[in-house]
């Protein structure tokens, strides 16, 4: 079904025109048809006739708070569906995206009172603790320069990751919708990923590698100054991303509350951890992993999956 979304005359250029014309059945047939593509095309925007939002723009500044839900997947394969109904189904944090001149700062919320960590335990002597990765995370992007800077938690250490933004090929389906009083844009892409899946059995840890595809949806506008948004999707659009859903809701982000100033000085590269590349950064998390297969204690079985 295809839904035609503020079509007006002036889309059309349609002007009256003096001219005497004989037509046949067939020719209004033809007529007809090349006048409903024609609007087909027009009505559904492709990303190049996007209008920008200059990402630059020295007077575009502001603050938007993020909620982050992301949906756990964890099974324990045991007979006690006490621990398994303690387990939540979801988790939720909140950030705040800092922005101005092209510049911007993702990172925990000042008022975010959620723990990076969620104990379990049956009352029976067993005891879980989960870590959400990415809670403690900073990240800092230069639109203009296509740079972005991490500051990431492995293993109680921080480390600092240079590396360039990762640009995506985005589809604007023509779809539109308010948040927060800004008119949006639907805009959509895949990327693929390598996941890892833990097992743990009676303290032997084994891991299993995994090519994940994710389909995202992103709602943007291009009423905000910049090209910005959640997490990692910055650079990416030409607006700033309000809502994004990866792989129908398995981790969703959305935009809470937005304020047209921030503080500009806070916007600058993280410097607390060691400078890494990303090469160098994924054989630290490789070794802690095999650390953690050589040191696995005892206890039942649990399986934990996360993207």
């Amino acid at each position: 079904m295809l839904t035609f979304i503020n079509l007006n005359a002036r889309w059309l250029n349609l002007q009256p025109v003096k001219a005497e014309l004989v037509l046949t059945k067939q020719k209004l047939k033809i007529m007809k048809r090349v006048l409903i593509a024609a609007v087909i095309l027009i009505s559904i925007p492709s990303l190049a006739q996007v209008k920008e939002a200059r990402p630059d723009d020295p007077v575009g500044q502001g603050k938007i708070i993020f909620e982050r839900t992301v949906q756990l997947q964890i099974h324990i394969n045991d007979d006690n569906p006490a621990m398994q109904n303690m387990i939540p189904k979801e988790r939720k944090d909140r950030f705040e995206l800092l922005f101005a001149e092209g510049k911007s700062l993702w990172q925990p919320a000042e008022d975010n009172n959620q723990n990076d960590e969620m104990n379990f335990n049956d009352g029976g002597g067993m005891h879980m603790v989960i870590r959400m990765p990415g809670t403690d995370d900073i990240t800092y992007h230069n639109i203009a320069e296509g740079k972005k800077v991490e500051q990431r938690e492995l293993g109680g250490k921080n480390y600092i990751i240079a590396d360039s933004i990762k640009k995506m090929s985005w589809k604007v389906t023509g779809e539109t919708k308010t948040i927060l009083g800004h008119n949006c844009m639907k805009a959509t892409t895949q990327r693929t990923q390598e996941s890892t899946r833990m097992n743990m059995d009676n303290g032997n840890v084994t891991r299993e590698k995994i090519i994940d595809t994710l389909n995202i949806v992103a709602w943007f506008t291009n009423e905000i100054p910049g090209s910005f948004g959640p997490e990692m999707y910055q650079g990416q659009l030409p607006g700033t991303i309000l809502e994004l859903n990866v792989n129908n809701g398995k981790t969703f982000f959305r935009a809470l509350e937005l304020a047209p100033k921030t503080d500009i000085a806070k916007i600058k590269e993280p410097t607390k951890g060691k400078k890494v590349t990303a090469e160098e950064f994924a054989k630290e998390r490789e070794k802690l992993f095999q650390e953690m297969q050589q040191n696995g204690g005892g206890g039942q079985r649990i399986n934990i999956r996360s993207n």
